[in-house]
């Protein structure tokens, strides 16, 4: 597995949850149970990427590394691309995109999703379970991944995907469509080439920066985790089942 940076983008404005990373769960803010999921990693750097001088201030206090920039992204994307030119990173070093609100995404797994772009024919890498009950397919905070024979993602979508034509198929829609989590891993020059290309309408309608790295033709590996992550945060009831699972 070649050597890899994480960052994790963190903002305070959260539309469904606001303050999110600095929400209180088992007694930490959320953003610092996420570092030290990343510290406890093969990482051989771990950086907070953040606007918010709140978030900075706290994740100083916790002794993380942080890296200021621009308030006007879009995307978390757009602002690993901002850390990446700061620091002047070569186009093949990899980095983890790791979601500022998976409080309980196991170091394990972020040293897999790494180890996926040891592929040659993957460009991003990312991770997606199996469903945790049937209702997951339905939730449109849960998105949903279906790939080729290859473990190639065919398409990523908030909507239950594939649609079942007939109750006999419900099942087999639920087995082909999978749990997608909010973990990437692309090389420098990847993410360059992503954030350089222009928001597509897919992306915009779903709201899914991943879609604009498919539509540029772009092949996501998504591998199977070897465990189970916690659940990602979304909602006060999210916060409230992580807290639960942390006790």
């Amino acid at each position: 597995m070649s050597k890899f940076t994480v960052v994790i983008p963190a903002r305070y404005a959260s539309e469904r949850l606001p303050g999110k990373p600095l929400r209180d769960i088992a007694g930490k803010p959320m953003l610092q149970h996420v570092y030290e999921r990343a510290q406890e990693s093969e990482a051989g750097q771990v950086i907070i990427a953040t606007d918010d001088e709140r978030i900075e201030t706290a994740a100083k206090a916790f002794g993380a590394n942080v890296c200021m920039t621009s308030d006007h992204h879009l995307s978390g994307t757009d602002r690993l691309a901002e850390v990446a030119e700061k620091m002047g990173w070569a186009d093949d070093l990899v980095i983890v995109n790791l979601q500022g609100d998976e409080p309980m995404m196991p170091a394990k797994l972020i040293n897999q999703c790494a180890a996926l772009l040891d592929d040659p024919q993957a460009d991003v890498a990312t991770l997606a379970s199996s469903f945790a009950s049937p209702a997951d397919l339905l939730n449109p905070n849960i998105v949903k991944v279906i790939c080729d024979d290859n473990g190639f993602a065919l398409y990523f979508s908030r909507a239950s995907i594939p649609f079942s034509r007939t109750p006999e198929t419900d099942s087999l829609a639920a087995e082909t469509s999978r749990h997608h989590h909010g973990i990437y891993a692309y090389r420098a020059g990847i993410l360059r080439r992503i954030v350089a290309a222009t928001p597509t309408d897919i992306e915009k309608c779903e709201r899914l920066e991943q879609l604009r790295a498919m539509s540029l033709g772009l092949r996501i590996k998504v591998g199977q985790p070897t465990l189970r992550p916690g659940p990602g945060i979304d909602t006060e009831q999210d916060l409230e089942e992580a807290a639960r699972l942390m006790r």
